[in-house]
């Protein structure tokens, strides 16, 4: 067999091997999305979203996501074409949210306006 053939082949088996060893977490936490992002708040201002954070503490995408596309500008798109309302994903889903959380004695995020809108 040629040199080079059989170092492709031991090259790609030991690729195959090494990937069947990474846990699929591992490979999930790869596609989370940026730590934070600076979302558009209106006329009350820009609001700093913790990203990951929200993703260790909820564990489920489609909790925020049902709402929205999995995107940068999803939001603002949502909301220019209709399918969301101004306001809809802020007051029925993260603010809800943590008011559950505070009702149940959890830790939880704000629930005012003016504690996410700098």
């Amino acid at each position: 067999m040629n040199k080079k053939v059989l170092t492709t082949c031991f090259a790609a088996c030991g690729l195959i091997v090494g990937l069947s060893l990474i846990p699929v977490s591992g490979i999930m936490a790869q596609n989370v999305g940026r730590p934070e992002m600076t979302l558009n708040g209106g006329s009350k201002g820009p609001v700093l979203f913790k990203h990951q954070l929200h993703q260790t503490v909820v564990n489920d995408c489609a909790v925020c996501h049902k709402d929205f596309e999995k995107k940068p500008g999803a939001l603002d798109a949502a909301k220019k074409t209709g399918v969301l309302r101004a306001k809809q994903v802020m007051n029925k889903t993260c603010i809800a949210c943590h008011r559950a959380k505070r009702k149940a004695g959890e830790k939880s995020g704000p629930t005012s306006c003016s504690a996410c809108h700098s």
